[in-house]
């Protein structure tokens, strides 16, 4: 996974994917940084918290499970180890389960997941695992989903399956069908509207542009930072 937020924290970061090489970057809504209240008696996200890469829940399709179309997004994860991650660090997970979320009509599915180098790793291999060994979590987790939008005035979040989670086979298949859709999206067969595909690694991607024009990319962003830095200074 690549982590967006680290456990405890509040600020949304998020991986930007209608932006050049899709950089994790703090939501905005209307001109002003995001963050999510604090959930009694949680404070800020209480896993780290991130996303899948190579996966896509395509807007265009509705699940068959969900009856539900998907969010435009990668699939969240949700890793419930012991140490505290920092944004932009990537990180082997092993898959326990998923929880099918339905926001504002659309499915955003929420991976629960282990680093695979944490000490509780080998003593967790399903979610019944989880449910055994850690009292409270996942209800926790479901509670947190549910009203953590609502501070912003906005209602509690759904879930398909009566909020239950599904094992970890369930989301295999779930990673596997989004993984498909985003082959379709990288390899230009599928509508990906405003999503930035540039990519250097993905050979057989009409997106696919030269380690070069990545780095054109990052040192223009680094002036238009830095400039924006001097305008704030003067």
């Amino acid at each position: 996974m690549v982590v967006e937020v680290p456990r405890w924290s509040n600020a949304k970061m998020e991986i930007a994917t209608k932006e050049p090489l899709n950089p994790i970057k703090q939501d905005m809504k209307k001109g002003k940084l995001r963050y999510v209240a604090n959930v009694f008696p949680h404070k800020g996200y209480i896993w780290n918290y991130g996303a899948l890469p190579q996966t896509w829940e395509d807007p265009n399709h509705t699940d068959k499970d969900t009856k539900c179309c998907g969010d435009n997004d990668p699939i969240d994860v949700c890793e419930i180890g012991t140490l505290v991650c920092s944004p932009g660090q990537v990180i082997q997970v092993k898959v326990l389960g998923v929880l099918a979320m339905i926001d504002e009509g659309e499915t955003d599915w929420k991976l629960i997941a282990i680093n695979a180098d944490d000490p509780e790793a080998p003593s967790l291999n399903s979610i019944e695992d989880v449910r055994k060994s850690r009292s409270g979590h996942l209800e926790a987790t479901v509670d947190w989903f549910k009203k953590y939008k609502v501070p912003d005035g906005k209602p509690e979040n759904q879930f398909a399956f009566n909020g239950q989670f599904k094992d970890k086979d369930f989301a295999m298949e779930v990673i596997k069908s989004t993984h498909e859709h985003w082959r379709a999206l990288v390899q230009k067969q599928t509508n990906g509207g405003e999503i930035d595909c540039k990519n250097v690694s993905v050979c057989e991607s009409p997106f696919k542009f030269t380690g070069e024009d990545a780095c054109n990319v990052v040192k223009s962003v680094r002036i238009s930072v830095q400039l924006c830095v001097c305008c704030n200074y003067n």
